[in-house]
């Protein structure tokens, strides 16, 4: 690892901040230079678009490029000097025109972003032996779902050479064996084989091809919690007016996430103006055919439910959500059990009084 990659890990060039830092933009190349050590030596530094930094250090009394505080092993006094200002300089730019990113790879980076847009779990970095391995876990059951780990391709395939981040998940044994006949998917590393699969994150395979399969391992955390299938999925009453809908009769389609099951739990939360959980439905048809797209929406099946309850609006607000976790709800979730034992206890405390 050089000097520059060991700097800049997990970290995302802001551009406009290199603009503001003097960078200066020259082709495909932003450019930046600064003397150092009493105008004795001159650093040039180079980022490319895609954010990969290389330094170069010039020694103006001979003008020449100087490469000793490179080489690896005793470089003595002299070279460390200047090893130590270079870095110091790369650092300066990091701290002020980089954002720190929690992975290495962009497609790492990328599932933990849509993990926390649907779970608004984020990842535990527990260990500090390996700072760089995160766990991802359900908070109301503390069971792992997910793992990502950086490691050497050789020890997922002796063939292979080079550090790659690789995402180890729970699925069934006949589902594992079927992914391990394609590219991408690999023994667990440090993992139960039977119940985990290796996937390797470098773009082998799609996000889309990879989040259906950490579904399934989220789905269980909820299995070993002994917690039935209850959901939050959102409502917006901009686009579908479901007060009127429910008028008319008390059973309504709606579009299915993949993961809902016939007799699951529906608690349907309406968005502003109304910011609160008002009704509850049970699932009782899933799977149904349904093509749809337009510039918000776009529905492949959908599912049947019918009203169980109906909540004050108001009642189990956004606010009380957030006593529970939930910062805010952009797309179908599990249930809290907290807070579906809460709402249970208030209705029957309300059938009481």
């Amino acid at each position: 690892m050089t000097i520059e990659e060991e700097v800049f890990q997990r970290t995302k060039m802001d551009l406009k901040k290199i603009r503001q830092y003097g960078f200066q933009k020259d082709q495909n190349l932003y450019k930046y230079s600064k003397n150092i050590m009493n105008n004795h030596f001159r650093i040039d530094i180079e980022i490319k678009k895609d954010g990969v930094v290389k330094g170069k250090v010039f020694d103006l009394s001979f003008d020449e490029e100087y490469t000793n505080f490179r080489v690896e092993g005793n470089i003595g006094a002299f070279a460390n000097q200047v090893k130590d200002e270079f870095k110091k300089v790369l650092k300066d730019i990091k701290d002020a025109c980089f954002v720190q990113k929690d992975f290495i790879y962009e497609q790492s980076n990328r599932i933990a972003a849509f993990i926390k847009e649907k779970y608004e779990d984020d990842p535990e970095f527990e260990w500090e032996k390996f700072p760089r391995y995160a766990t991802f876990k359900n908070p109301n059951s503390k069971k792992w779902y997910g793992i990502i780990m950086n490691l050497d391709k050789n020890k997922l395939d002796k063939k292979l050479h080079g550090e790659v981040e690789i995402m180890n998940i729970k699925l069934e044994p006949s589902e594992i064996e079927n992914l391990l006949k394609c590219n991408g998917f690999y023994p667990a590393y440090h993992m139960n084989k039977k119940s985990w699969i290796s996937i390797i994150l470098d773009n082998t395979l799609s996000d889309e091809k990879i989040m259906p399969l950490i579904d399934k391992s989220y789905a269980y955390t909820i299995i070993q919690n002994n917690r039935k299938n209850e959901w939050i999925v959102p409502a917006n009453p901009k686009y579908f007016d479901i007060e009127k809908a429910l008028k008319e009769k008390n059973t309504i389609t709606w579009k299915q996430s993949t993961d809902i099951k016939r007799n699951d739990i529906v608690y349907l939360y309406v968005a502003e103006p109304y910011s609160s959980i008002m009704y509850q439905f049970k699932v009782i048809e899933v799977n149904i055919p349904y093509e749809y797209q337009d510039d918000n929406l776009k529905i492949q099946k959908i599912m049947k439910m019918k009203l169980e309850n109906r909540y004050e609006k108001g009642k189990f607000s956004l606010n009380k959500l957030k006593e529970y976790g939930i910062k805010a709800v952009r797309g179908p979730r599990y249930m809290p059990f907290a807070l579906s034992e809460y709402i249970k206890k208030e209705e029957y405390r309300k059938e009481l009084s």
